[in-house]
């Protein structure tokens, strides 16, 4: 039985500046087998994601808390709590918190995140 608990995984600063903690990734659990990545997202009151994409995995984003405004390839939409995003491979995507607390964020990519598949912008493309 494979249980990951948020509490006992170390937060660390990903490369689009979110605060991340991988929960589940296929290359740390050798029980694992299953294609996708998971990871507990934040961002605090007025910080904003970097502009990024995933060359040839999907992600998907499930608004665990907060408001924010998202942004692919062009488009911005509001998002709250209870809302899932779904971000094409290839889209150039940033989020930014527009609410007074935490963006909370449950991201999971598939196939599962790997370094050389982001390529993140110091600012919009």
């Amino acid at each position: 039985m494979l249980i990951r608990d948020i509490r006992a995984t170390p937060v660390f600063t990903a490369g689009d500046k979110t605060h991340l903690r991988e929960l589940l990734h296929p290359k740390d659990e050798p029980a694992c087998t299953n294609r996708c990545s998971i990871a507990h997202a934040f961002l605090g009151p007025g910080e904003v994601s970097l502009p990024h994409r995933l060359k040839t995995s999907s992600e998907t984003y499930y608004i665990l808390a907060g408001r924010g405004e998202m942004h692919i390839d062009g488009e911005e939409a509001e998002v709250c709590e209870g809302q899932a995003v779904y971000i094409p491979p290839g889209a150039v995507q940033w989020i930014e918190n527009t609410g007074p607390g935490d963006l909370v964020i449950l991201a999971v990519v598939d196939p599962a995140w790997r370094e050389g598949d982001e390529e993140v912008f110091p600012s919009s493309p």
